[in-house]
């Protein structure tokens, strides 16, 4: 469904108010491949809102860090679902659909590109009625993910042409340190692979999003 960014709020504000009509705060889940623009709506969605009103608590701050990739032979496809810490973010989803108007401050973890490892506590969630949470695996069938899921009130898939997908993915590579080659080399490999996984787990969310 082609959706404008005002539409997208107004639908995310209608989740919102929900939570605050049940005292309880509501998770949105959005997910998708890599490159396709997950990050970029949260953060749109958020400024869209009513200060106050959401945050977003991303899935990469449950990266598995380097030295414990390289430890078990992963960190060549590091962003693989196996090199997330799956049970860890399914609990803090767990805790963050259970707030209360009043509860002490959530404390989670972010991930820092300029570094290439997760951070702990970097992100500090307080009163907001809706968290916003993105990444690549919430609607992935195994592991830990739909213990996830199923604290989340909706998940949206963000559905974007691979072409331009890619073109992304390889500047944002590069952006952060990677030649060109190795950077169209992982785009195409590793981001790939993840994407295929990703893609069929589409016809699975709550509503489908070609982002205009």
């Amino acid at each position: 469904m082609r959706l404008t960014t005002a539409e997208l709020v107004k639908r995310a504000a209608e989740l919102a108010a929900q939570a605050a009509r049940a005292g309880r705060a509501r998770v949105l889940g959005i997910t998708g491949p890599p490159g396709a623009g997950k990050s970029t709506l949260a953060a749109a969605l958020v400024d869209g809102l009513a200060p106050g009103t959401a945050v977003v608590v991303g899935m990469d701050g449950f990266h598995l860090s380097n030295a414990v990739l390289e430890a078990l032979g992963r960190r060549d496809r590091k962003g693989a679902v196996d090199t997330f810490d799956d049970a860890g973010y399914a609990a803090l989803i767990r805790r963050l659909a259970d707030r209360l108007p009043g509860d002490p401050p959530v404390y989670a973890p972010e991930f820092r590109r300029e570094i290439e490892e997760p951070i702990a506590a970097g992100t500090v969630v307080a009163d907001e009625p809706l968290v916003i949470t993105e990444g690549n695996y919430l609607l992935a069938p195994g592991g830990a993910w739909p213990a996830a899921r199923a604290h989340m009130a909706e998940v949206w898939y963000v559905d974007l042409p691979d072409a331009e997908r890619l073109r992304r993915l390889v500047a944002r590579h590069q952006a952060y340190g990677k030649p060109l080659p190795d950077a169209e080399a992982w785009a195409g490999g590793t981001d790939q692979r993840n994407a295929d996984l990703i893609a069929a787990t589409r016809d699975e969310a709550d509503l489908i999003v070609e982002w205009v």
